[in-house]
């Protein structure tokens, strides 16, 4: 729940995890976090940044103030969504319950300069309707986010269809954040990230526009991270499957071309061509600030980015404002 929030640009994607819960909820993938003499791991990889600015409010108030960012929100880093198997016991719901209590906190405390996205539980349909209503009723809390792909479904199948609906229902946003998952053949370069992540996303932005459950949800209001990742310089191909098969345009009434700019989209591209076909593609309305802080792929100065390469502060502003919910007034 947020009524107003601090003037200035708004950053939709940053990324923030108290210490007593760098443990991550059970069944996590990766490995627990860990502070080694300053520098964050997770297992036994370097992330590159220091564990400080993972954790630490005042280190993420002083990269904004650095940064010109006005409000950031905040979400859980993707390492810590609750993916485990409860049957396995991999129950995830007191880090869940932890995690939204600690960030409500830090975000109703910090005078509408900081908002919150909160995770929700990734296993049991029925029990999503009601994590998101409480969600919906925390202080400085604005919506939810989710990891793109899920036991091999996507934003129309299973749980993360749940999420997305309930969310559209409540009112609330929802950041869709890829997980980096390995594969063999992306196990050398960073490839799970350069190529893993774009892939992941456009997966689910092509899962929710051909699914037709976008036309359905029309006051859904969805961000996908990375600048959409290679969905962008895809939807001419799928454009033209929808005009010629069957089997892609069997639950969409319109093409995915015009959904597309339906959706917000963050500034996160480290490429002013790759940011000019955004633009081009879902239009400058729905294109907002995205950071990525504090990790090593992080758009480093976001605004100063966006800004130079052809966005304007006020239509920056309105796109994250709107993404979040709120009219100008507010």
């Amino acid at each position: 729940m947020i009524e107003r929030i601090a003037g200035g640009v708004v950053d939709v994607h940053a990324h923030w995890l108290p210490r007593d819960l760098f443990h991550l909820p059970p069944g996590a993938p990766y490995g627990a976090l860990a502070d080694r003499d300053g520098e964050l791991h997770l297992g036994e990889v370097p992330l590159s940044i220091a564990a400080t600015a993972m954790s630490d409010i005042a280190a993420v108030r002083a990269d904004m103030d650095t940064t010109r960012v006005g409000v950031r929100v905040l979400s859980a880093p993707p390492f810590a969504f609750p993916v485990g198997d409860p049957a396995a016991g991999h129950d995830a719901a007191d880090y869940v319950a932890s995690f939204n209590q600690a960030l409500s906190r830090v975000a109703a405390d910090s005078d509408g300069a900081l908002v919150g996205l909160g995770l929700v539980g990734l296993h049991d349909e029925s029990a999503v309707r009601a994590e998101l209503e409480a969600l919906a009723r925390m202080p400085g809390m604005a919506g939810v986010a989710i990891p793109p792909l899920l036991r091999g479904d996507s934003l129309d199948r299973g749980v993360l269809r749940a999420v997305v609906t309930g969310a559209a229902e409540l009112d609330l946003a929802v950041l869709v954040h890829p997980m980096q998952l390995p594969r063999p053949e992306w196990s050398s370069y960073y490839l799970a990230n350069l190529v893993g992540n774009p892939t992941e996303t456009a997966t689910a932005v092509a899962s929710l526009l051909l699914s037709g459950l976008a036309e359905e949800l029309p006051l859904l209001r969805i961000c996908f991270v990375h600048g959409g990742g290679s969905a962008p310089g895809l939807l001419g191909r799928w454009e033209h499957a929808f005009g010629r098969r069957a089997d892609v345009a069997r639950s969409a009434k319109r093409g995915p071309r015009e959904g597309f700019r339906e959706l917000f989209l963050d500034t996160v591209t480290h490429d002013a061509d790759e940011l000019d076909l955004l633009v081009a593609r879902a239009g400058s309305d729905r294109v907002a600030v995205g950071s990525d802080y504090p990790f090593d792929m992080a758009q480093p100065h976001p605004v100063a980015f966006a800004v130079d390469n052809g966005l304007s502060p006020t239509s920056l502003t309105t796109a994250g404002r709107t993404f979040l919910g709120l009219t100008p007034e507010r």
